[in-house]
């Protein structure tokens, strides 16, 4: 477990670049699994990513995103589209269009489609944002219980309920080329 720290966007520009979202300025990025490479178009197939920035079908229901998301990455152990939102703690939102979320709302469904899916990369870009005390002790227990044996990389601005459970700190700054 990562956690990327630092001043500025250069953190956020960092787990976008590697999830594939944008290309290096230079060098490249190596996908691999255990002796097997990737080739950089499937591995969104093994990585799920959480941002307060990344947009969700606001068209949707509730249960309609959950069910549209489990057909492109399955959830952790085969998990239904109704315990998904009962394991977000959204019930009373299952019918509820999306847009008329709560941005805390919002956060937990992304968030809950990151750590609930079967991959194992995880990257998580300021996972705190709009959550309140229930929602950031919601998160510390959904880490707790779902991201065993993943490798997961968090992009926090020091906020030490974000990145609690990790064992590594990755400063951008370290590597920010002097001028």
């Amino acid at each position: 477990m990562v956690i990327l720290g630092g001043n500025g966007s250069g953190k956020s520009t960092l787990l976008q670049v590697i999830s594939g979202f944008i290309a290096p300025n230079e060098g490249s990025i190596v996908y691999s699994l255990p002796n097997q490479p990737l080739s950089a178009d499937v591995i969104h197939h093994h990585m799920s990513f959480a941002s307060p920035y990344l947009q969700v079908i606001e068209d949707f229901t509730l249960h309609e995103m959950a069910t549209h998301a489990k057909t492109f990455k399955p959830f952790h152990k085969t998990i239904s589209a109704e315990e998904f939102i009962e394991l977000i703690q959204l019930p009373q939102a299952k019918n509820k269009y999306i847009r008329e979320f709560s941005s805390g709302m919002k956060q937990r469904l992304k968030l809950g489609l990151a750590l609930l899916s079967e991959t194992p990369l995880l990257l998580l870009d300021e996972p705190l944002s709009n959550l309140d005390k229930a929602g950031i002790q919601w998160y510390k227990s959904m880490i707790e219980n779902y991201t065993a044996s993943r490798t997961v990389i968090v992009c926090s601005n020091a906020i030490a309920d974000e990145y609690f459970f990790c064992d590594t700190t990755l400063n951008v700054m370290d590597y920010k080329i002097k001028s």
